[in-house]
């Protein structure tokens, strides 16, 4: 398998960052995206599944994850509340709420 890593767009990626929610609960966020989309906004794909974004699915999510955040788009991977690194207790993995 050949692994595309020249792109449109130079990207970073933010390992870890906190996403605050309106109970003052956080949910983590591991985040793609070109490198000049806090000056220039881009449109996101928010992956908001119960699977945590540094165990089984981070080798996936590398590999994906770049090529879409080459082309434009910001990639937003985010635990679930209370898995992975997200604050709170998870008692459902697919409550109304969440």
């Amino acid at each position: 398998m050949r692994t595309v890593t020249d792109f449109p767009h130079e990207i970073e990626v933010i390992e870890n960052t906190f996403i605050p929610l309106r109970d003052g609960q956080q949910v983590a966020a591991r985040i793609w995206r070109p490198v000049d989309a806090e000056q220039q906004p881009v449109p996101a794909v928010l992956e908001y599944i119960p699977y945590r974004k540094r165990d089984s699915s981070r080798g996936r999510d590398t590999q994906n994850h770049p090529y879409i955040a080459g082309h434009g788009y910001a990639c937003v991977r985010v635990d679930l509340r209370g898995s992975g690194d997200s604050d709170g207790v998870m008692v459902d993995e697919y409550r109304p709420q969440e």
